[in-house]
């Protein structure tokens, strides 16, 4: 199996040179990748994947898709969204980050995020990678493969601005998260502004508060220039924290294109969703089709919401679970059953947690063969209304996933060609 290639390999494919030269042309002299601020963003090595595997992220990916175009499923998770998921814009929301463990064979869906980090930076990497050997020669993606999925991202805002009902040209876009400049992953927003800029789209990164809303227009209050779209990087999903009082006017009122958007994030990514895609007779009554309850039934680990009547079973089996804040993202406060003592155990059952079946990650062997070094990997799946438009990894140490691990950060998935099935 190609996965084998996760111990048996210790080829380096990431071109130092070359990844240096990328940066140039992409990023300001200003961000320095190569700093110890972001030591370990990048892996120099890959994670190797059957070509079963990744078909089946895809259409575990269309599959959420079906299950969330149900009236019924979304009467049922808008029931217990907050209030600012009702109001429907229009627009879809851009792509989701669906995220997999796959150990000894068995892919697991993990969670699903609607505004994943990594995308650009994923395309930026795949384009200083080399072919170590004659069999990795098809894996490695060519500068076309990374030109077509950076154009794909474009056109799905373009996309974004027409569904909401807009059909003059946008003009400006505002990349939106708390204190951008001193978030890790900031190098990535200078790259959608680039992005937009080469598209001839005025693009601007910008704290909510940079933001006003005058009744008619949202504004960046310093110049008074309209915001017609927000690529909202916000981890505040449902707009409801004062700092965010600004783009809440905005969306509820339509004063501008948002995306992705609190309903964006009720459909997908609330963990409580979970119970419901890995509950086959739920999916059912719902009326997804067969084929979709069977394939979520494989993939979907079993998640039940944790609550005062379940409490105690679930401390009784917690060796076997894992513990997430529906409203969670990015691994924050989440635990292993394993792991967990009582004064934290205390706090999940004072808060808003579901319990997932344990999944394990992966394990990649890294290094040398002489000295090799074992880190667990996780998958995500780009997918933009079913469609994967990218695929990529990540290695690290610890709980969850982090940028904190020496050898670890984002790493190219290399898919089996055909030739090697």
């Amino acid at each position: 199996m190609i996965e084998r290639l996760n111990q048996d390999c210790f080829c380096l494919t990431l071109d130092t040179h070359r990844l240096q030269q990328v940066l140039q042309q992409a990023l300001p002299e200003s961000i320095d990748l190569f700093g110890p601020q972001h030591a370990h963003l990048f892996s120099a090595q890959p994670v190797f994947i059957s070509q079963t595997h990744a078909q089946r992220m895809r259409e575990v990916a269309q599959a959420i898709e079906r299950v969330a175009a149900l009236d019924a499923f979304r009467e049922r998770v808008l029931a217990y969204a907050p209030a600012a998921a009702r109001h429907d814009p229009g627009n879809p929301g851009v792509f989701l980050g669906v995220d997999f463990h796959l150990e000894a064979g068995r892919l697991q869906l993990i969670e699903i995020n609607t505004n994943p980090g990594g995308a650009l930076l994923s395309a930026l990497l795949a384009r200083a990678q080399r072919a170590c050997c004659d069999e990795m020669v098809k894996m490695v993606p060519d500068n076309a493969a990374v030109d077509a999925f950076e154009s794909a991202v474009l056109a799905m805002f373009m996309r974004e601005w027409r569904a909401a009902g807009r059909e003059q040209p946008l003009r400006r876009v505002a990349i939106i998260d708390t204190q951008p400049l001193q978030q890790y992953l900031y190098p990535e927003f200078v790259l959608y502004q680039r992005l937009f800029n080469r598209a001839g789209i005025d693009a601007v990164i910008a704290d909510p508060s940079d933001l006003q809303w005058t009744g008619q227009a949202l504004q960046l209050r310093a110049s008074g220039q309209t915001i017609d779209l927000v690529y909202n990087r916000l981890t505040d999903f449902a707009l409801d924290a004062p700092a965010q009082a600004a783009l809440r006017a905005a969306w509820d009122q339509d004063g501008a294109v948002i995306t992705p958007h609190p309903r964006a994030h009720a459909l997908y990514a609330d963990k409580r969703n979970l119970v419901v895609l890995s509950d086959p007779k739920v999916l059912r009554e719902l009326g997804a089709d067969a084929a979709t309850v069977a394939l979520l039934s494989a993939h979907v680990p079993h998640t039940e919401i944790v609550s005062a009547e379940n409490a105690q079973q679930l401390w009784a089996r917690r060796r076997s679970l894992f513990f997430k804040p529906w409203a969670g993202f990015g691994g924050r406060a989440a635990y292993r059953g394993d792991k967990l003592t009582r004064s934290v155990w205390d706090r999940i059952q004072q808060g808003d947690y579901v319990a997932q079946q344990l999944a394990l990650p992966g394990k990649r062997l890294i290094g040398s063969v002489m000295a090799p070094r074992a880190l667990k990997f996780d998958l995500r799946a780009y997918a933009d209304q079913g469609h994967v438009q990218w695929l990529s990894a990540r290695l690290y140490q610890g709980q969850t996933t982090n940028f904190r691990t020496p050898g670890g950060g984002f790493a190219p998935l290399f898919e089996e060609p055909p030739a090697m099935r």
